[in-house]
Formats: structure tokens, sequence, C-alpha cells
């Protein structure tokens, strides 16, 4: 039996507070509006439990569709295939699974990670470190590609402790750089995958008297609007959060609305841009 309509699409996303997500939101509500749809959005806190117990929620019919950014816990795409049996449209947008047969909506995070790297070596950079934020997420790993290839273009070594292994605890993050940053041979340049890696890092170098940018250059992926006034100002790549998140929407009612429009895998790239600031120059 078809199911009866809602007019509620459902926003599955790690967090609200990443400005990313919440600029995301806002070109989403846009579509919605428009089309005169409510808005339900779900935070999984970075937990793949709590991701499936709220897609398994989804599945009763609470929603006519479904946006989704997978948290850095998701390994798979198993508690997926529920929504695609029955047919409730969904679409990823920045953090996605690959292999499903529906539309991505993502960023150039190879390329933004390549020109982040390539910014800090044309600044005197030598020693580079990536902070990552998770093994699973695609964007992290296509960031993390980017940022090796640059070294690589610029004959620099690369060693795999490189590449800072962080958690969701900016607690235990801040000790481990502090830890790194204590070092005599420290790094000279970091480039931080996540906006929340941003906070750990200056404080990291406020407490070990570490003057930023002489001492280390900072690159952090993040749509924070007070990067403008951290002091120094931080220099960001800037990724397409409000067109994102539009372009999510938009995919997403032409599946619900046209009875014969079949979402298939298919990556739709909006760039991201590097944004100079103090912390680099």
């Amino acid at each position: 039996m078809r199911r009866k309509k809602s007019n509620t699409i459902g926003v599955v996303i790690p967090e609200v507070a990443d400005s990313f997500f919440s600029n995301a939101i806002k070109g989403i509500e846009t579509v919605a509006r428009e089309k005169g749809y409510h808005v339900l959005v779900y935070l999984t806190y970075e937990s793949f439990e709590r991701e499936k117990a709220i897609l398994k929620d989804f599945a009763s019919g609470r929603v006519d569709g479904i946006l989704i950014s997978i948290s850095t816990e998701t390994p798979d795409a198993t508690h997926l295939d529920e929504m695609i049996g029955r047919k409730i449209p969904l679409v990823f947008f920045d953090r996605v699974l690959e292999g499903m047969n529906t539309v991505k909506i993502i960023t150039n995070d190879f390329e933004s990670s390549y020109n982040a790297t390539n910014h800090l070596i044309e600044k005197g950079c030598r020693k580079i470190i990536y902070l990552s934020i998770s093994k699973h997420l695609n964007i992290n790993s296509k960031r993390m590609e980017g940022y090796k290839k640059a070294l690589q273009d610029h004959h620099m070594v690369y060693f795999d402790k490189d590449v800072i292994e962080c958690s969701n605890d900016n607690d235990k993050n801040y000790i481990l750089l502090k830890k790194i940053l204590s070092r005599k041979n420290h790094p000279d340049g970091i480039i931080a995958s996540v906006e929340k890696l941003t906070t750990p890092v200056y404080l990291a170098c406020k407490d070990l008297k570490l003057s930023i940018p002489k001492d280390v250059k900072v690159i952090s992926f993040s749509n924070l609007e007070t990067a403008l006034i951290l002091n120094p100002a931080l220099t960001t790549v800037r990724q397409p959060a409000y067109e994102m998140g539009k372009t999510a929407a938009a995919m997403l009612f032409k599946a619900i609305e046209k009875k014969n429009f079949q979402l298939k895998d298919e990556n739709i790239v909006i760039s991201s841009r590097l944004i100079e600031k103090e912390s680099t120059m």
C-alpha cells in the first residue's frame, strides 16, 4: 500500500554546532518552505547506533524523504537498505556512502585539501601534519589523499605519523596536540580536517606560547563566521554549505513529487574555496 504523505522531510546530521551543518539546514529549509513542507532535524552526535535508531523510526512512514550526512562511526550502508526497499527517497550531502544508488551532494575535497597543503608549502612550511577525524568518512579519505599528493608533488617526505587520528572529544584532542607541539621538532603547519579541531589547536599553541603564524601556520575546513575574529584570524577552506543543502533538498523533492523520477548513483560537486587570513600569513 502506498504511504500517506506526511509533508515532512527528515534531516539526519552529526551535530548542529558545526557551522557547515547549520548553514546547510538553512539551504534545506529554504526549499522545504517553498514546497510547503516541514523539516525534522535529527542529531546522531556522531553515533552509528543513534543513526540506525533514527533511520528505523523513519521506516514507519514518519517522513516523505530523507537527507543525511553520516556519522564518523558509520562503516557501511546496511541500515539504509530498508529505506531504499520501502521507496523512501534518500539523498546524501557532504558525508556520503559510496556505492549507494542515490544522489550525493559533495564538494571537491581532494582538490581543496591539495590546495590547502600547497598553500602552506608556499608559505614556507616543511613539516605539515593533517588532523583526521575518522577512518570511515569518505570526505576524510579524500582530504587526506589531497594532502599526501601535494606533499608528493613538492618532493616532500610523507610519514604515517604525520596524520594525527583525533576523536570527538576535544579535551583529548587538546592533550594530544599539546604533546605533539611540545616536541623540539614540532610541526610548522597544521591542516584541520573539520572545524571542531580548530579550538584545541589554538588552545595548545596559546598554552605552549607558540605564535600563530610565526611558529605554526594553521588552516581548517570551516564555515565559522567567527574565524575572522580569532586571534589571529583563521585561514579556512570554506565549503558551500548553504548551496549544498539547497541542492540536496531540490533533488529530494524531485523524487518526492515526480512519480517516475529515479534517484541514481550520481555525485553533484559544488566547489569550496580557500580564504587566506592571518593564521597562514
